[in-house]
């Protein structure tokens, strides 16, 4: 649609608008007042027609449109509380407006205010079922609050709206990871690769599901194919450091966990695991020289306390310390 055309698609609506509130001053003066709000708007004037919209609903404290554009523009300009107000405001006006349901489910989103977010995408969802994008945010928002089991039946809806799309069968694989179900995880992961072969998050999210399940050689070869593609992606090394423990190849563990805190020297986890390599390197008895040995254990002691340093309150934290005092001797 060209834009002269939306230009007049617009006055015509909003001639309808006027016509359909004449005879009553106070609400003539409330369109009078939107319409200027829309062309300032169009024009760029974010703050003049912000005022000309807020004059508005004095005018007519019903005025849903008003509210509805009011949010439109805080939400542009990031005033995200003022546009979660006005949105809903619009949508108390009028219940069966999706877009104002839908773009107050993306603000409450950004504001972390997944709860909030939840109701406005079910809502919009409701009003429009096929609509393939609030059933997807609808998803992420339940996945946020650890709703698993109805973030699985929106995600799953929206596989039925775009059963083609690597993202949804991602989502969809991440859900059946939180609740533990690897097996159906690894089958969504695996038909997100099929739709986008090269997607290196698809491949360090099936890594992971693969390392879960002990399928350590595949997982492996999927992280490998991560760290060609993404070579500062610190995480993929870290699995790959796990990977390489798990098949007693402690070499290459510590040089993959090294390689992760080069990348990132804030990861703990990266820390924790190199600790666990070099002590077992120490503890192995095939290395006959036992002052390299213990060298090798006090390098493992040092990346644990360094571990626990960036990250005290860590899971296990009591055993990783029982373990520092043990080969601290």
């Amino acid at each position: 649609m060209s834009d002269s055309t939306k230009v007049g698609l617009l006055i015509v609506c909003l001639i309808s608008l006027t016509l359909s509130f004449s005879g009553c001053a106070g609400q003539q003066q409330s369109v009078d007042l939107y319409v200027d709000a829309v062309m300032l708007n169009e024009l760029g004037e974010k703050e003049q027609a912000v005022e000309k919209l807020n004059s508005a609903v004095q005018e007519n404290e019903h005025f849903s449109l008003a509210y509805s554009l009011l949010g439109e523009i805080y939400q542009e300009i990031k005033d995200y509380e003022k546009s979660a107000t006005s949105y809903e405001k619009a949508t108390e006006l009028n219940p069966w407006s999706f877009k104002d349901y839908f773009h107050l489910g993306q603000v409450y989103h950004v504001m972390q205010k997944f709860r909030q977010a939840v109701k406005a995408y079910a809502k919009a969802c409701e009003l429009e079922p096929e609509h393939l994008e609030a059933h997807v945010n609808a998803a992420k928002s339940y996945y946020q609050i650890k709703d698993y089991d109805n973030a699985l039946v929106y995600g799953r809806q929206a596989k039925e709206i775009g059963p083609n799309l690597s993202e949804i069968q991602k989502l969809l694989g991440t859900i059946y990871d939180s609740q533990k179900d690897y097996q159906q995880a690894i089958g969504s992961y695996k038909r997100a690769l099929e739709i986008d072969s090269n997607n290196p998050d698809v491949m360090l999210s099936l890594g992971v599901a693969y390392l879960r399940t002990n399928r350590i050689e595949p997982a492996k070869e999927l992280l490998t194919l991560v760290t060609q593609i993404q070579p500062d992606n610190n995480t993929a090394y870290q699995y790959l450091g796990y990977s390489y423990l798990r098949l007693k190849d402690t070499g290459k563990a510590i040089e993959n966990y090294s390689k992760a805190i080069e990348i990132n020297n804030r990861d703990w986890e990266a820390y924790k695991g190199l600790g666990v390599a070099y002590v077992t390197k120490g503890l192995d008895k095939n290395i006959d020289d036992e002052s390299l040995r213990a060298q090798l254990r006090a390098k493992g002691v040092e990346q644990w306390s360094l571990s626990l340093k960036i990250k005290p309150d860590q899971p296990r934290s009591d055993t990783l310390l029982k373990l520092i005092e043990k080969y601290s001797r």
